[in-house]
């Protein structure tokens, strides 16, 4: 990883560095691109309940989680509690582009990838592209639904409330039954949303220090073609690809970390955004001293 493509990424965008200093906030945005619009939501998921499908059982399927340490459950919640999810994220508009540089993290302004002439752009994909070449690298969009509600900021009600099933008796006992474990006691959530161009690189999520027991994805994305890319794959000992998850409608993907996995390359003629909400199932929630209750958006 080369420290001078975060020098020349703050060259490119004018302001990014002392903006993202400023009480060490990064600035709320969107990754530039093609914008495909959702629904319209409007109110109608204000008070939104998130409940798993009750035809599920954790218990049934813990043999093939023990014997692949993954498994892929469609049809994961109520039908209901999957629209309102899906609702909130198509109508999402704080967005924040998520990407590396140099070992770091980078979150870029909307506007300042708009200023880019053609050049610029070529030149920061061509630095984003070198390192993801060799290395670990990502870039996508994300909301962090964690440290909004953490920190008491404004959410979306839906987004309010899948939170708090995340973290519900009925979640966390339903992967305990899955799992056989009986460590799981918080769920952290990011939504994210990968668009044409879009990629996650090879990597393990181990962080020993983070609690992290297993890694999840809810995908709620109503259409999705294999051949758009965007598949959650998991690699070998070998380099070989063992096997893939499309991110079918209403799915949820649960495996055990440390576990080599990466999300393909989402291709430019993909018809739809990859969205989903993903995160770790942890033993214990990370320290925070702002962690107050969640403002809720008009």
């Amino acid at each position: 990883m080369r420290a001078g493509w975060v020098i020349e990424v703050f060259y490119l965008v004018p302001g990014l560095l002392a903006s993202s200093a400023v009480g060490g906030r990064s600035p709320s945005m969107r990754c530039k691109g093609r914008r495909m619009q959702g629904p319209e939501t409007g109110n109608t998921t204000k008070g939104a309940t998130i409940t798993i499908d009750p035809a599920l059982d954790g218990r049934a399927m813990a043999a093939a989680f023990k014997a692949h340490g993954r498994i892929h459950i469609p049809g994961f919640l109520a039908p209901t509690s999957a629209a309102a999810l899906h609702g909130a994220l198509a109508a999402e508009t704080m967005w924040v582009c998520s990407t590396r540089g140099g070992g770091q993290s980078i979150d870029i302004p909307v506007e300042h990838f708009d200023a880019f002439t053609p050049q610029q752009a070529a030149r920061f994909f061509s630095l984003a592209h070198a390192e993801a070449r060799d290395g670990f690298h990502y870039m996508f969009d994300s909301l962090r639904v964690s440290d909004l509600i953490e920190k008491g900021e404004p959410i979306h009600p839906a987004l309010a409330a899948g939170y708090a099933f995340l973290n519900s008796p009925a979640f966390l006992d339903f992967i305990r039954a899955l799992t056989g474990d009986d460590r799981p006691n918080h769920v952290d959530a990011q939504a994210t949303r990968f668009e044409a161009g879009h990629y996650l690189t090879q990597h393990d999520d181990r962080k020993p220090e983070a609690g992290r027991l297993y890694a999840y994805v809810l995908n709620l994305t109503p259409r999705w073609r294999t051949d758009w890319g965007g598949l959650l794959t998991f690699i070998d000992e070998d380099g070989h690809l063992a096997e893939a998850y499309a991110p079918a409608w209403n799915a949820l993907n649960l495996f055990r970390v440390p576990a080599e996995h990466a999300v393909s390359f989402v291709t430019p003629f993909a018809g739809a955004p990859r969205l989903s909400i993903t995160g770790w199932v942890r033993h214990a929630p990370a320290a925070s001293p702002n962690r107050r209750a969640p403002a809720r958006r008009p």
